[in-house]
């Protein structure tokens, strides 16, 4: 897993191997590892580019009520490791065709670090989330006395990170970078209504599902709390992304801020931390605006807007430096100047987002002509689909 100088996102030892007697012995493995969380690095040639026909957005259910049981997957290959657990590709035994990607967490190791409480605050958003953008739990059980799993959907195209590293500029183009900031504010959105402030965002945690739409992953250092959805009567313009869909305006808009949790907790990725986690004070849904800012800006200009050379130096950046952009290239790059610039204010008081959330941000002009009602019919930049190596048949080897 890519690791921008955090002390919170480290990689974790190895599943001790057990004798092949134990519960689930006969679950295989490749020794094939990526570096990405839950994903393999996809080549340029193993990616194809959406300029073709997208037919259709597969269907989104809810959570099958069918109990899975360990016996019932097939391991194929380690995908990722992380702070908690290693991921690894399988499928079902009786339906090879149908991949997941199972996070397998050593209680073990965590309950020596201190960690566990982080693993159960996962399992238990993961059991909660019912969005198109975020993982659906296909299943989740004790696959031996020291270790548990979970079941999750398996994404093909990799992390937005190493999609953004195989442009020859390393910046996504305005258009693909509104595409994925809309996407992913729709999952903040929805988080931030079920009272969960997500406190890790960064391209390395958001995945490119098969289809070319995203999941945000990685849920251990997420504060959940209560909060209070309300329908907002302000004014707003919300056109349609698609030509043939008549623009329409929507007096009414949802509103999911502000979550009630506070923390003062030192938590994320130091490129990617708000000011008030930085300086220790108590912080609540607005770091995830923040966070979101910083997101939007590397998407944008190939760079985070306060990296420094040394931790301490990008958190005293920033707290105290200004905020920088290369000159602006067009008309949207310079609204994108402007909302960035309005998420990533330093009082979490005045920052974009922090009185009415998604809805505040979903109104900038930035997001002119964008349906989010619509965008899971919008054609995405990169469309990965299932790669035939993910079905190739694994190798022998005893996890368990």
């Amino acid at each position: 897993m890519h690791n921008k100088n955090s002390t919170l996102i480290t990689t974790s030892p190895k599943p001790q191997e057990m004798s092949s007697q134990s519960m689930i012995s006969d679950l295989s493995l490749d020794s094939d590892e990526d570096n990405s969380s839950q994903t393999q690095n996809s080549s340029q040639s193993s990616t194809s580019s959406s300029s073709g026909s997208y037919d259709h957005c597969p269907k989104f259910s809810p959570p099958s009520a069918t109990k899975l049981y360990p016996q019932d997957f097939e391991l194929i290959r380690r995908i990722g490791t992380g702070d908690i657990g290693t991921v690894y590709l399988c499928h079902l035994r009786n339906d090879p065709t149908k991949s997941y990607a199972m996070k397998i967490v050593d209680n073990r190791e965590l309950a020596k670090k201190n960690k566990l409480n982080r693993a159960d605050t996962e399992r238990t958003i993961l059991r909660t989330l019912h969005h198109p953008f975020l993982p659906k739990l296909h299943a989740d059980f004790a696959a031996s006395p020291h270790y548990s799993c979970l079941v999750m959907d398996y994404c093909s195209g990799g992390d937005l990170h190493t999609l953004r590293h195989q442009l020859p500029s390393r910046r996504f183009p305005l258009a693909s970078a509104r595409f994925y900031a809309a996407e992913v504010l729709l999952a903040l959105e929805y988080l931030h209504m079920m009272g969960i402030v997500y406190r890790d965002l960064k391209p390395e945690n958001i995945l490119i599902r098969s289809d070319g739409h995203i999941m945000l992953t990685d849920f251990d250092l997420s504060l959940q709390s209560t909060t209070s959805p309300a329908i907002d009567d302000s004014h707003s313009n919300n056109p349609s992304c698609l030509p043939f869909i008549s623009c329409k305006t929507n007096p009414y808009q949802f509103v999911a801020e502000p979550v009630t949790a506070r923390s003062t907790s030192f938590v994320g990725t130091h490129e990617y931390v708000a000011p008030e986690i930085a300086t220790g004070k108590a912080h609540g849904s607005a770091v995830d605006w923040w966070a979101y800012g910083v997101f939007l800006y590397e998407n944008l200009y190939g760079h985070t807007p306060f990296a420094g050379k040394t931790n301490e130096s990008t958190l005293f950046n920033i707290v105290k430096r200004g905020l920088v952009f290369p000159a602006a290239s067009s008309p949207l790059d310079s609204l994108a100047r402007d909302l960035i610039s309005r998420l990533l204010v330093k009082d979490p008081v005045n920052r974009l987002g922090s009185r009415r959330g998604a809805a505040d941000i979903k109104a900038h002009p930035f997001f002119k002509g964008v349906n989010f009602a619509l965008l899971r019919s919008c054609k995405p930049p990169v469309i990965p689909g299932l790669e035939w190596s993910d079905r190739k048949k694994p190798a022998r080897f005893d996890l368990f």
